[in-house]
């Protein structure tokens, strides 16, 4: 029987010991003959990272052993950490960033010298018997020098520099006959989504390149996985038509023949935050298997390069990423509003569907979870934005009489980034405890066009900060929520937003900042590579445009500050570090506002460990609570909250 309850005190069955106990992370699907490998990031064990094998009897086994964790600190954010050739596994570990060779049966070997050296994105030559991927040199001063390099897989010193000169390079890929090597580069302040050159050149018979020629990119144009088709031809995906879509190279010196595959108002790339990411696979010389998204939703489609015909494939998932193929077996990561990220396999032929790997095995009752609505809602300048409502939802439970519930909006990190409609716990803890959630992907969020995306060209701080704003005022004049219970949080440059609405606005009545940026100019001057100069885009250049970056920083108009925040903050993190978070703290204590701050010693950018990811999880739970007046169901363990 269903019981009569104030929002926020229902009791759910999806804990954060749940959450935390059952969930792993998985990435970087590969395939190597009739095997497939992923990476599993296990909470459980510290984060580890961990390659997995699944063979095709069924049987999925650990392949890196203890205390090994399969991840690259090149640009900070990692990615391509790892790849396979006939069995044989070259992995970055995360300790000491050099490069250990694994074969079968065996413990792994060290390939790359001791230095101050980190690898990524990794291809194997096997004519020149060597591995070519980027290497990040931090043994100087000052920025660290990005490169392509071959390394010798007898002699893991002989190191040759193969392409250098550029400040970022990515994606390099190798012609099945090792002929030819296409690679992206871009220099600061783009980033790879603003800006990036396609290369490619001929491998001469010592191993080093021959004349590199340009075939497409520049300032205003994005390039996306170059890849080759098994009969030579070079594809890969642009934004030059203000869409992320698929094209090829007839000849690889012809740039002025560029040939559009496809073109349809969709994206088929996304931002590359990371190495290794892949959007579509060939599964013979003509046939492309490519995923699209469109208002956020994904799918998946075939693509006939020769009639340039694009067919849909009917899956239950609305979220697919890490797509690879070989033949008629393919692999992606997908997800849906009721099915958690998993490894899922096809067979293109019989169309059978299989899960390789779910990131948790827990069974949770559909009556439970919150079916996200995709929303469109009026903003600034008499435009829309974007983003996936959750009403709160637990079968056991009804709320008293007309209250609404209250709200927590979402602030995704990136910028540059985008929220999805798949699976995701941490949501369905608020909306079975009573919350309504709104997941917002603000103007500057991937996914809806170039367009859409540049809107937050020097606006970061005002087109995000208006667009969660005015998605929660929307929700609010709908009735959907009480608009004096609405809280915003998020996460690094979610975090920011967060704390630009709370300070800069007057909507929201409580927040949580989780290493949020509260300091443009420390950003600015106190950051790693790949991001020194992101904000040029999202601010403008620093310090020529000083009091910009001034007047978005919450951290000077603390007087603005009117409610209740809690920071969560990792004492190791380099990109922002805490000491944003511990001045804003200090701030608001001599205000008298109600503020928690909650340190993780041995966490960096993002929370990997299980006991902390519960402890910021519950205890966001636990400070709203407090603050908007309800008793949770759970026995929550407490925290300091000064000032209250």
């Amino acid at each position: 029987m269903t019981q009569i309850a104030p929002y926020g005190s229902w009791k759910s069955p999806i804990t954060t010991d749940l959450i935390v106990a059952g969930t792993i992370g998985l990435s970087s699907i590969t395939i190597d003959g009739d095997d497939v490998y992923w990476i599993e990031g296990r909470p459980s064990e510290g984060g580890r990272n961990v390659i997995v094998r699944h063979t095709p009897d069924g049987q999925t086994t650990d392949i890196t052993p203890p205390p090994f964790n399969v991840r690259t600190r090149v640009h900070e954010y990692g990615g391509g950490a790892f790849l396979v050739a006939d069995g044989t596994i070259y992995f970055s570990n995360f300790a000491d960033q050099r490069l250990y060779r694994q074969t079968p049966g065996k413990e792994p070997q060290p390939l790359t010298p001791e230095a101050n050296m980190r690898y990524a994105d990794g291809v194997i030559d096997k004519q020149g018997d060597r591995l070519i991927c980027i290497q990040e040199d931090h043994t100087q001063n000052g920025e660290p020098v990005n490169r392509i390099v071959s390394i010798n897989l007898k002699n893991g010193e002989d190191i040759q520099i193969l392409a250098e000169g550029y400040d970022f390079y990515a994606s390099p890929s190798l012609s099945n006959d090792g002929s030819q090597l296409c690679w992206i580069s871009w220099n600061h302040p783009n980033m790879p989504w603003d800006g990036t050159e396609l290369w490619v050149a001929p491998m001469n018979t010592d191993g080093s390149l021959g004349e590199i020629s340009l075939l497409a990119g520049g300032n205003a144009e994005s390039i996306f996985q170059p890849q080759w088709s098994p009969d030579g031809m070079l594809c890969f995906v642009s934004d030059r038509s203000k869409w992320w879509n698929l094209y090829r190279v007839p000849g690889v010196t012809e740039a002025e023949n560029v040939d559009p595959l496809y073109p349809l108002d969709a994206e088929f790339g996304m931002p590359q935050w990371v190495f290794g990411m892949s959007t579509y696979a060939f599964t013979a010389a003509n046939k492309i298997l490519c995923t699209f998204s469109q208002n956020g939703i994904w799918h998946l489609a075939t693509l006939n390069t020769t009639k340039k015909h694009l067919q849909e494939i009917e899956i239950p998932y609305t979220s697919i990423s890490s797509l690879t193929a070989k033949g008629s077996q393919v692999c992606f990561l997908g997800s849906s509003p009721t099915e958690p990220s998993s490894v899922i396999q096809i067979n293109l032929s019989t169309g059978d569907i299989n899960v390789l790997k779910s990131s948790t095995d827990l069974k949770i009752d559909s009556g439970y979870l919150s079916i996200p609505k995709t929303i469109e809602f009026p903003t600034e300048n008499g435009k829309s934005a974007y983003g996936f409502f959750y009403p709160p939802t637990n079968k056991d439970y009804t709320a008293p009489g007309e209250v609404k519930p209250p709200l927590l909006v979402k602030s995704h990190g990136g910028p540059t980034a985008a929220t999805s409609s798949s699976l995701s716990l941490k949501i369905q803890y608020w909306t079975s405890r009573g919350f309504a959630l709104l997941d917002v992907n603000y103007g500057g969020s991937t996914g809806y066009g170039r367009e859409y995306q540049q809107r937050l060209k020097n606006n970061w701080g005002i087109v995000d900060v208006d667009d969660c704003v005015n998605g929660a005022e929307y929700l609010a004049k709908q009735e959907l929520v009480d608009n004096n219970r609405m809280a915003i949080s998020g996460g690094s440059a979610g975090g920011y937003t967060t704390l630009c609405a709370l300070t800069f606005k007057d909507v929201f009545k409580a927040g949580a900042s989780y290493y949020g940026v509260s300091d443009l100019e420390a950003l600015a001057t106190d950051t790693h590579k790949f991001e020194s100069r992101y904000l040029d885009g999202l601010i403008g250049p620093y310090p020529e445009t000083k009091e910009i970056y001034k007047q978005r920083s919450p951290i000077n108009f603390t007087e603005g500050l009117s409610c209740p925040v809690i920071f969560f903050q990792g004492l190791e993190d380099k990109i922002v570090p805490p000491n944003q978070a511990e001045k804003m703290l200090e701030v608001l204590k001599q205000k008298g506002l109600p503020v928690a701050y909650v340190a993780f010693p041995e966490e960096q950018h993002g929370f990997r460990r299980s006991e902390n990811i519960k402890r910021a999880l519950d205890g966001e739970f636990y400070f709203y609570s407090r603050v908007f007046g309800f008793t949770p169901a759970d026995n929550l363990e407490e925290l300091e909250i000064i000032n209250l």
